[in-house]
C-alpha cells in the first residue's frame, strides 16, 4: 500500500523521503505548466533534483495518449533509467496517470512518486493505484493497477490553479462526502469552494483522501467496495468523452454532471432523499453551470456508457447511494431510466 503524507514543507518531507531510496537516475514527469509553475519555482534549490532527467508533457487530458507514453518511455531511454531508477512525476492526473503507467510498464517497472499538483489529482487521480491512458476516444481505457511508494500532497500547489481547476478536484471530494458520512457531506457543500480557506482546505483534503484511502485498502483491485468510488462516474465518463470530440471539459466538470444523474437514478430506484438530491444538486448547478446537451445527444451518451469498464455483459453498471454513505454497488438501470436522469440533468 502506498504512503501518503500531507505535507506543510514540500522540499523538507521530499527531501526524506528521496533519502529513503537508493537509485541511479531520477527521472521528472511533468507538463509545462507544472515545470514551470511547480518545479522551477517551489522546488527550486533542491540539490537531489540538481542530476535529474526530465520529461515534460504536453498539459491537458487530450494530451494522455499513447504519442505521449511513448515519449515519456522515449525519455527515460534517453537519460539511461534502469529498473534501478526512480520516476517522480510532478502534476495533475494526466501526469500521475501517465506518468504512473510509463513508470510500471519500463523495463517491466520502475519504482515511482507522485506529487498531484492539482486537487483533482490530490484526492483522486495520485492515490489508489489507477493507471493509464485514453485510446480510442475512451477515458483511461488502457492501464494498470501499480502503487506510488509514496503520494506527497502539498497544498501550496493550489496557489497555481484556476478556479475552474480548483472545482474540477473538488466534484472528487464531493463524491468522497456522498459515500462517507453526512457531515463530511454537509461541510462540502456549504464550503465557499470559489474563494477557499486553503488551511481549512488542507483538512478537508486529508479527510477526503482517508475516505478513498480505506476503501481502496479493503478492496485494491476494484472486485467489490472499491466501485463505491464511481459514484457520478458511469454517466459522468460519457459526459467527458462526448465533450473530447467537441470542446473539452474538466474531469471533474463531468463528474459533477454524472453525480446529478447518478443521485437521480438513486433517489428513482433505490430511495436517496429527495431533500439531499436537491441540495446537492443545487451546489453543483452554482459552481459548475451545466454542459449543453439535447435528446439528439443520448443515442451517443448511451453508447459511450455500453464501453465503461464496470460493465459486465453489455450491462451498464452504476453504483447508487440510498442515501448517505449508504452504497448500493453493482445496480442497473434501463434505457428509460438512464434517458429519464439525463431529462433530469438537462431541466434540474
Amino acid at each position: 500500500m502506498q504512503k501518503v503524507i500531507i505535507t506543510s514543507d514540500i522540499k523538507k518531507d521530499l527531501s526524506e523521503i528521496l533519502a529513503k531510496f537508493e537509485y541511479d537516475k531520477l527521472i521528472v514527469i511533468c507538463d509545462n505548466n507544472t515545470r514551470d509553475w511547480c518545479l522551477i519555482n517551489f522546488l527550486v534549490g533542491m540539490k537531489e533534483l540538481e542530476d535529474k532527467g526530465v520529461a515534460t508533457l504536453e498539459a491537458g487530458d487530450n494530451h494522455k495518449n499513447l504519442q505521449y507514453l511513448s515519449f515519456a518511455w522515449e525519455k527515460m531511454e534517453e537519460y539511461g533509467a534502469t529498473r534501478k531508477s526512480l520516476v517522480l512525476n510532478l502534476g495533475g492526473g494526466m501526469v500521475t496517470d501517465l506518468g504512473g503507467f510509463a513508470a510500471s510498464t519500463f523495463k517491466r517497472g520502475l519504482r515511482f512518486i507522485n506529487i498531484p499538483t492539482t486537487l483533482l489529482a490530490m484526492v483522486d487521480a495520485s492515490v489508489g493505484g489507477k493507471t493509464g491512458v485514453n485510446f480510442n476516444g475512451l477515458k483511461n481505457e488502457i492501464g494498470v493497477f501499480s502503487n506510488a511508494e509514496y503520494v506527497l500532497i502539498d497544498t501550496v500547489f493550489l496557489k497555481t490553479l484556476d478556479s475552474e481547476n480548483i472545482c474540477s478536484g473538488y466534484a472528487e471530494m464531493l463524491k468522497h462526502g456522498l459515500i462517507s458520512n453526512d457531515k463530511m457531506w454537509s461541510e462540502l457543500i456549504n464550503f465557499d469552494i470559489l474563494n477557499p480557506d486553503l488551511d481549512k482546505l488542507r483538512g478537508m483534503v486529508a479527510d477526503s483522501v482517508k475516505v478513498k484511502e480505506r476503501i481502496v485498502e479493503e478492496d485494491p483491485l476494484e472486485h467489490g467496495i472499491r466501485k463505491a468510488l464511481n459514484v457520478g462516474h458511469t454517466v459522468g465518463h460519457a459526459f467527458e468523452s462526448f465533450a473530447l470530440k467537441r470542446k473539452p471539459i474538466l474531469h471533474g466538470y463531468a463528474v459533477a454532471f454524472g453525480i446529478i444523474c447518478e443521485l437521480y437514478l438513486s433517489a428513482r430506484k433505490v430511495g436517496f432523499p429527495t431533500e439531499k438530491l436537491h441540495a446537492t444538486v443545487s451546489y453543483i448547478k452554482g459552481h459548475y453551470g451545466k454542459m449543453a446537451i439535447t435528446c439528439d445527444d443520448y443515442p451517443e451518451l448511451l453508447e459511450l456508457m455500453t464501453h465503461d469498464k464496470k460493465n459486465t455483459a453489455g450491462t451498464i453498471n452504476f453504483t447508487l447511494l440510498a442515501d448517505i454513505g449508504d452504497i448500493r454497488i453493482n445496480q442497473t438501470a434501463t434505457k428509460e431510466e438512464i434517458l429519464e436522469a439525463l431529462d433530469f440533468y438537462r431541466e434540474c
